[in-house]
């Protein structure tokens, strides 16, 4: 049985990758092959690594993995840990778009339309490190979220940045309990990868800054649709 964990659902509302925080994960333990929950961090540390401030810098590379690079970069950590396979819960996810004319980029807060609650398939990394208080070695189990190139949607939001043109990897439940299962063949796997989740099954509405603690203008939650003076209504033709 798992150890009782504590989620904090108003922090949940949105989790930012670069504080490389804890989410519950649902991933199958390569003992007894039975599935199971349990907190990780956001961001992968590489079983390698031996001193964890020293690799803070390259973990912001950490937090997505390619879905291209998995199965084709066989010199790739995500090629080496492709087995690792796990599922993150969510309600939704948030991606900024560009709009001439608005000074920030305007966030949209993007869910599926049946499902409403699904899961992002990733990958898991577990490497033991030394508590920096005690020196005692200690497991810790981190995780990075696998995306893809966007379908039609997405690609008219997340339109700019280093990233742009990118989405997690979007599955039906179908697919999700399939990703977790002990051993996939390579064509199973990259099926899975190549999964297009159609614009059609998807909701995206555009929010208020994600980017402040501060309570919204109208009072509502960080995750409730905003509506924007001059922004056009989505999706488009």
């Amino acid at each position: 049985m798992d150890e009782r964990i504590s989620v904090d659902l108003e922090k949940s509302i949105h989790i930012i990758g670069h504080s490389y925080g804890e989410h519950p994960i649902i991933y199958k333990d390569r003992e007894d092959l039975h599935l199971h929950c349990r907190l990780m961090n956001w961001g992968c540390i590489p079983f390698y690594v031996k001193d964890e401030a020293a690799f803070s810098k390259q973990r912001a590379f950490m937090l997505n993995a390619r879905s291209e690079r998995i199965l084709e970069d066989k010199s790739s950590y995500w090629h080496k840990i492709r087995n690792r396979r796990c599922l993150v819960p969510v309600t939704g996810f948030y991606e900024h778009r560009k709009l001439a004319g608005f000074k920030n980029k305007i966030p949209y807060y993007i869910e599926l339309k049946e499902q409403p609650l699904f899961f992002l398939p990733g990958l898991y990394s577990v490497v033991e490190l030394p508590d920096r208080e005690t020196g005692e070695m200690l497991r810790r189990f981190t995780f990075t979220v696998i995306t893809r190139a966007a379908n039609s949607l997405l690609q008219q939001i997340h339109n700019d940045g280093d990233n742009k043109g990118r989405m997690p990897l979007l599955l039906p439940f179908n697919l999700a309990k399939k990703w977790v299962e002990e051993e996939l063949t390579q064509a199973t796997y990259q099926t899975i990868l190549d999964f297009e989740m159609p614009s059609t099954e998807i909701t995206a509405n555009a929010v208020f800054s994600i980017r402040t603690s501060k309570l919204r203008p109208d009072g509502k939650r960080a995750n409730e649709a905003y509506q924007w003076e001059g922004l056009e209504k989505f999706p488009l033709d």
